[in-house]
């Protein structure tokens, strides 16, 4: 069995601004620590030091057992990588250097077919069958097998473009979990992934004997497999980490009830503060005309600087407060009419109507047309007039489709994508993108912008490129983008996947107060609550309505 020490470890960005400040964390065998905080507080480096990925510039981190790492790259990979690249970058490091030399001099037989070449991969091979090549592929025809549903020989040269951000989660969460790694750092596993993917996660956590530090904003994943939760909390000096020692559900009023206590210690601490300040001075007074109280006078003042030696309590750590003010407007009553719309190969016909202020939550497993119904009403509908264009800055690919979709007069769609791509963003700063608007949304002026941005604190990323912030601060931004561009209808893709705890309930608070319709794809079981209307894209193909919230559709049954 595994743990992980980390012992007041420091690290400071290349701006010389200092992102995490004396962090200690321990992560006891078997345990299953999560770590939350708001986008931009340090999490990932966290992890990252942790790895080995990146070295702290003061503290250490310990560690027993073998480390098995989920990065979160995974479930956006969009290179040329194939499935068995992917699981060997996930093995035992010993085995990864094995598979190295083995496709290299692979390679290298291939093009010369000398005799050295010869003679270096069967060594090369050797090698693999000694760290235990061959027993892990077996166990990867097992991850294969459960994961993508054929065996690792079919598997392992497919593209791991062609498989859906959940299969690759899935895919390296299964190897990771079968693994002989005893000691796991998982980088946001449940984004991806549809909610019985989530479900069979949270049984695999609270199953394995493996001790998991892992990084999720899944308020019900926190709730069902966190036994301690340690959150990182920004400050002057750089992020510290507070850890609090029960379950999720417990979390929210033993952070309100720590916050509280720190502000009465900080209160106590400057009211005993001015005191001996004013004792000072009045001793300093009465000493300046009667020599016999120059002794009390220099007893205040040892008291004094002792005190202030001493220092004060606790700093009360800066809370994140996102404020949202997505406005809307009033559009027709009928704000969506959908008439035998069906998602060529997709889904089956269906009809629908959605009136204006409802809030529809659209759901369903991976793969199932979700998204294509969504980026159909973004680009305005079947045959979309000139006010139903999208107010975003991507224009949303064409959908094949039988049927009609229309919007009513004055909707206005505003697309959430989740793929977060944005290629008109890439190369300009906040301030930059705001300040020079677009032809939905007028330019604002520095300083405005900046107060724009101070609301869904982003102000201190405002001279930072956009793909440089976070997947959370990414998403911020987005949102901060609709509420400037006048949208009537909002459409969110997977809104909260990057979303930390703090932003992903100002955005429940700014959804309240919106004056308009909503339609959003979720597999967050804690952000679907909010609605009051819930679209089923079931597996037999069938599009339907429930009252409640309907989690355990599998994939829908197709030709693959």
């Amino acid at each position: 069995m595994g743990h992980v020490d980390v012992n007041s470890v420091s690290f400071t960005l290349p701006d010389g601004r200092p992102l995490l400040g004396g962090v200690s964390l321990r992560v006891g065998e078997g345990a299953k620590v999560a770590l939350v905080g708001p986008n931009g507080a340090g999490k990932t480096t966290l992890t990252r030091i942790v790895s080995g990925d990146l070295a702290a510039h003061e503290g250490a981190v310990t560690r027993s057992g073998g480390l098995g790492v989920m990065r979160q790259f995974v479930g956006q990979v969009r290179d040329e990588s194939t499935v068995r690249d992917l699981l060997v970058s996930v093995a035992p490091e010993r085995l990864r250097r094995a598979a190295t030399e083995v496709d290299r001099t692979e390679l290298l037989m291939m093009e010369r077919d000398s005799e050295a070449d010869q003679m270096a991969y069967a060594t090369a091979l050797v090698e693999w069958g000694e760290a235990g090549g061959y027993e892990q592929e077996t166990l990867w025809d097992k991850v294969t097998t459960a994961s993508l549903g054929v065996p690792y020989e079919r598997a392992q040269w497919r593209k791991v473009t062609t498989l859906s951000g959940g299969e690759q989660k899935r895919l390296v969460l299964e190897a990771l979990l079968r693994g002989p790694e005893e000691v796991l750092l998982l980088d946001e596993p449940d984004n991806y992934l549809d909610v019985p993917a989530k479900r069979w996660l949270e049984e695999a956590l609270v199953a394995s004997p493996k001790t998991v530090l892992f990084i999720s904003h899944d308020r019900e994943l926190l709730d069902r497999v966190a036994t301690r939760v340690a959150t990182l909390e920004p400050g002057a000096a750089g992020a510290g980490l507070w850890v609090h020692p029960g379950r999720f559900a417990t979390y929210a009023q033993a952070r309100e009830d720590r916050m509280s206590r720190l502000e009465e210690l900080r209160r106590r601490w400057d009211e005993e503060h001015a005191k001996l300040k004013a004792l000072v001075l009045m001793y300093k007074t009465k000493a300046a005309y009667n020599d016999g109280l120059a002794s009390r006078y220099q007893a205040a003042q040892t008291r004094l600087a002792k005190f202030e030696q001493a220092g004060p309590p606790e700093e009360t750590p800066q809370t994140q407060k996102v404020r949202m003010r997505l406005a809307g407007g009033r559009t027709a009553k009928r704000a969506v009419v959908a008439t035998g719309l069906e998602l060529t190969g997709l889904m089956k016909p269906f009809d629908l109507e959605v009136w204006y202020g409802e809030r529809v939550a659209v759901l369903g497993s991976n793969g199932s047309g979700k998204s294509h119904f969504l980026r159909l009403l973004a680009a305005g509908g079947s045959d979309p007039e000139p006010e139903h264009r999208p107010v975003g800055d991507v224009a949303p690919t064409p959908v094949e489709h039988t049927g009609v979709v229309r919007l009513g007069s004055r909707v206005r769609p505003g697309w959430f994508a989740q793929t977060h791509e944005h290629p008109t963003l890439l190369g300009r700063t906040l301030l930059e993108v705001l300040h020079r608007g677009d032809e939905h949304r007028a330019g604002k002026p520095r300083e405005e912008a900046a107060r724009a941005l101070d609301r869904y604190e982003l102000a201190r990323s405002g001279e930072q490129r956009f793909e440089s912030l976070s997947g959370g601060q990414q998403a911020r931004f987005q949102i901060l983008l609709l509420e400037l561009s006048g949208a009537t209808m909002l459409l969110l893709d997977e809104p909260t996947d990057n979303l930390d705890l703090q932003s992903a309930e100002a955005l429940e608070e700014g959804l309240e107060r919106f004056d308009g319709t909503v339609v959003a794809v979720t597999h967050d079981r804690w952000f679907a609550r909010g609605f009051d209307r819930f679209l089923v894209f079931g597996s037999d193909g069938r599009v339907y309505e429930s009252d409640e919230p309907v989690w355990d559709e599998s994939r829908v049954v197709r030709r693959r």
